[in-house]
This record gives structure tokens, sequence and C-alpha cells, in this order.
């Protein structure tokens, strides 16, 4: 009989891919939250003082951000906060708007929702409707980072924790490199690296957490997420990349780590050698950090005003 290795409990939920290690749910809960905070303690993602802005989506990944890093606010090692962006999306983005604002309440913390309507004058769903050649990733992603960095300013937050995990990692590491944007690659890491003050820090604590253990940890702490996926992602290159890893990741279940691993050992040969410096400058029309005269958002806003 498969006993806990921590306990000896017979009911176990987990039998871990990398270490072998069979956990019952007690202390899949407690040792995942340790594995975190060990990590964000190894990392200095975070120091006592800081004020915490979760990017709260509603998913999985982002509550179990909420939830470990309320253990840090329980302490008063942090002040934290959550703020929900609604992408406007039709049918999809109200229950995990809802999803969101339960989980918020849930734990007693602050928390702001924001649209795309408001910040920027569209819905992603009107967006699409006018656009014919590019993805709503690319939208989408240009504009949650905008927007997240003026809520942080706006509520006097010096990080900003996001839900990515091993698999997201891993996806845009592959992703990247088979594109050939080795200038991005050069971006990628647990800690956003800007000394520009316009910047807010962002942080990724559950970086080296499989996706698989992020969704069991719902399950097991019973918290309420949501669980549909967004309905423009299911072509995407992310998806086929994130399919591949999971079928590869079957005959070789350790694979996402030691592609973590071996990209952060190559990291700082690849920042030596492709990182460029690129004086900063303040987007005319929005007043935000900005590599040009119109930041990225600014310059997609102005193809619909």
């Amino acid at each position: 009989m498969d006993l806990c290795d921590k306990c000896g409990n017979p009911q176990i939920i987990i039998k871990k891919k990398q270490s072998g290690q069979m956990l019952c749910q007690e202390c899949f809960i407690k040792s995942t939250n340790e594995k975190v905070l060990k990590d964000i303690r190894r990392q200095k993602l975070i120091e006592k003082g800081d004020k915490v802005l979760v990017a709260l989506s509603g998913g999985k990944d982002s509550v179990m951000v909420l939830d470990i890093l309320n253990n840090l606010r329980k302490r008063r090692i942090i002040d934290l906060m959550a703020v929900t962006i609604d992408e406007g999306i039709g049918g999809y983005r109200e229950d995990g708007v809802r999803i969101a604002a339960l989980n918020a309440e849930r734990i007693g913390v602050n928390h702001k929702i924001v649209s795309f309507k408001e910040y920027i004058g569209h819905t992603l769903d009107d967006i699409m409707a006018d656009s014919v050649d590019r993805n709503a990733c690319t939208y989408c992603g240009v504009f949650r980072r905008w927007i997240l960095n003026q809520v942080a300013r706006e509520e006097g937050a010096n990080k900003i924790a996001t839900g990515h995990n091993l698999d997201d990692e891993t996806q845009s590491i592959l992703m990247n490199y088979l594109e050939g944007n080795i200038q991005n690659l050069t971006r990628i890491g647990v800690k956003s690296q800007s000394n520009y003050e316009g910047f807010t820090v962002k942080i990724k604590p559950l970086r080296e957490i499989p996706e698989k253990e992020t969704a069991l940890y719902a399950i097991a702490r019973n918290l309420p997420v949501h669980l549909a996926g967004c309905p423009y992602a299911g072509d995407s290159f992310r998806a086929k990349i994130g399919t591949f890893l999971k079928q590869i990741s079957k005959d070789h279940p350790t694979i996402m780590y030691s592609t973590l691993r071996g990209f952060d050992k190559i990291k700082p040969v690849l920042k030596e050698e492709f990182s460029k410096t690129v004086p900063m400058e303040v987007c005319q029309d929005c007043g935000e950090p900005s590599t040009g005269k119109i930041c990225k958002a600014c310059s997609f806003r102005r193809l619909w005003d």
C-alpha cells in the first residue's frame, strides 16, 4: 500500500514526477506552500514592507498566488491587494471576474476591478471584430501589462505578482527560441529587471510549480476557480507549444524542469550578448514608460480612435 512520505497517511493524492514523492492532501498543501515561500526567499522576490498587487484573473494559478501570499499578509510581512482586469470577452469573462471577487472577499483583501473599456475605450471583442491581421493574444498581452502597471502605480504597489507556472514559463522559452526572438528570451525570468522608475517590478512565485499541481492545489484547498479557457486562445502558437510539451512529458516527465534549469544557466550569457540598453522615454499619449515616443499600447489604441 502506498503511504504519504511525510505522515504515513494512506490517502495519497499525488506522486510528484520530479522526485517520486507521494503526498496526502494535507501534506501536499503544506509542502506546496513551503516550496513557494522558499522560492520567494531564495529569489528575493518579496521584502518586508512591500505592497504586492496580485493580478487576479479568477483562474487556478492567480487564485493560488493570492492564497499563498495571504500567509505573508497575515504575518504582517507585506501589504496585499488584488486587481482583476475585465477584457470584455462576452460569455466568458463575467464568471472569472465574479470568482476573482469571491476569492478576494474570502480572505479580506482590497480588490479592484478594472476593464479594457474603462482604460482603452474598447472591449477585446470590439477590437477583434475590427482586426484581421493579428491574434487576440497580441493585443490582450500588451493592454493587460499596460493596465497593470498603471493600477500598481495608482495603488502605490511596488510589486506585481502573476500566476505564471512552470508550464507557462517553459512555453515562453520554447516559443521565443523557435521564433528567433532572442531579445525576448533575455527578459524571461522569475523577476522583471528594470531600473526605470516608471516600471513596477513583476514577480512569478509559481514559476517552478507545474500546472497540474496548481490545479490540484485549488482542489485540495477547495478554492473557487474559473476553469473555462479563453475562447481566443484555442489555436494560438502558445496553445500548440503547450500541447507539445504535455505530450512529450508523458515519456519524459521532468522535461519542463530541465528546460527551465538549462535556460536559467545560459540566460546570463544571452543577456551579455544580446540584451540591449534602450533609452527609456515617456509616451506622449499616456505618460507611461516607452522605448519610443509612443508606447505599444497607445500605438494599438490609435488604430481604433
